[in-house]
């Protein structure tokens, strides 16, 4: 290959890179850890102990588990059009479910009442996903408004079956969760991962994906060309509403306690957040279900970031809004491209004053 075709060659493959909605998620992410490290300078570094590897890295991927489990979820449904606001209180009920379930069990500590507690609160949560995709897809009610029932009356169910208590339990079998290790590495990593791969064959490997985004670019014209669109919907608050479950699990696990007031607050928001970072359009058809993990770990890093520069606790809101809104500019094309011409009109007009001095 002569020089001349290299050299077309490598500008194209740089302008499709620049060009892919995760570059801009990833850069972030990589410029979060690089002021880490200026505030640490250990922030990289890994330790193994007694077969189980530790570190900064490895804690914001743990951390972000839920994040990502919950996101899956709400990216198929803002593929669809869809928006559920309920995952919060779900997961608060599946925590709640489980820790209940153990505390009350004859055996508490032992396997087979974590996994019954477990399975237990995975069902009623697929229970919930139901009555949620009863809501948008046969009854048709908007999704904001249908999820904004259980989002706002969840709680009060989680509540009700916690009797109003933090309920603790002591259950190392549920804590593994969220503490275990399976090949050196955090469950609730592998687990993120594993929910992630297997949804990511699902729907790039079999005509799922394309009905999914179908349905999110023109309901109307998929249910002409023979869409079940009703059963796609249906089935995409299933498996939000799943996913919203495993995160519970995970959370109340950490803590090894149910506390409907804090289990899941505001993780509906930065699912959605994580969704729309990773490239996902809110107005539904394609999506990334890749760049909605990279969002979700770019915003456990911001969180570690800010404690990390010792911003004060009473900023941390309003400076993780400020750089939300930045990133989302960035990706903004239009938002890029009046950047540019800013800078090069700038640029034009100091060039004409230095030759005007000059002259």
């Amino acid at each position: 290959m002569s020089g001349s075709t290299l050299s077309r060659t490598r500008p194209s493959a740089l302008r499709r890179a620049a060009a892919s909605p995760l570059v801009w998620p990833v850069g972030t992410v990589i410029a979060l850890i690089v002021i880490n490290l200026f505030a640490h300078s250990d922030f990289l570094s890994l330790r193994m102990v007694h077969g189980h590897l530790y570190g900064n890295l490895i804690d914001i991927a743990r951390n972000a588990a839920p994040i990502m489990l919950v996101g899956l979820g709400m990216t198929l449904v803002i593929a669809t059009r869809g928006i559920d606001l309920s995952v919060g209180a779900i997961a608060a009920i599946a925590g709640a479910v489980a820790c209940v379930f153990i505390a009350d069990a004859p055996a508490e500590s032992a396997v087979g009442t974590a996994v019954q507690a477990c399975f237990l609160a995975i069902g009623i949560c697929v229970l919930l996903g139901l009555w949620n995709g009863f809501l948008v897809s046969v009854l048709g009610i908007q999704p904001i408004i249908a999820t904004l029932v259980l989002m706002t009356g969840g709680r009060g169910v989680a509540m009700l079956i916690t009797s109003a208590q933090i309920t603790t339990v002591h259950n190392s079998n549920f804590e593994f969760i969220s503490d275990g290790f399976v090949f050196t590495l955090p469950f609730a990593i592998l687990l993120a991962i594993g929910l992630w791969a297997l949804t990511g064959l699902l729907a790039r490997r079999t005509a799922l994906g394309l009905l999914i985004e179908a349905v999110g670019i023109n309901p109307e014209a998929s249910r002409l060309a023979g869409v079940r669109a009703r059963t796609i919907i249906w089935t995409v608050y299933v498996f939000s509403a799943l996913c919203a479950g495993l995160a519970g699990l995970m959370i109340a696990a950490n803590t090894a306690a149910a506390d409907a007031n804090s289990n899941g607050l505001w993780i509906e928001l930065d699912a959605i957040l994580a969704v729309v970072i990773g490239g996902t359009s809110l107005a539904g058809g394609r999506f990334s279900l890749t760049g909605t993990m990279i969002g979700a770990l770019f915003i456990q890093t911001l969180k570690t970031t800010i404690t990390a520069v010792g911003i004060p606790s009473d900023y941390n809101y309003l400076f993780k809004a400020i750089v939300v809104i930045a990133v989302c500019l960035i990706q903004s094309p239009k938002a890029r491209a009046r950047l540019v011409g800013g800078l090069r009109l700038l640029a034009g007009r100091s060039g004409a004053t230095r030759k005007a001095v000059t002259a």
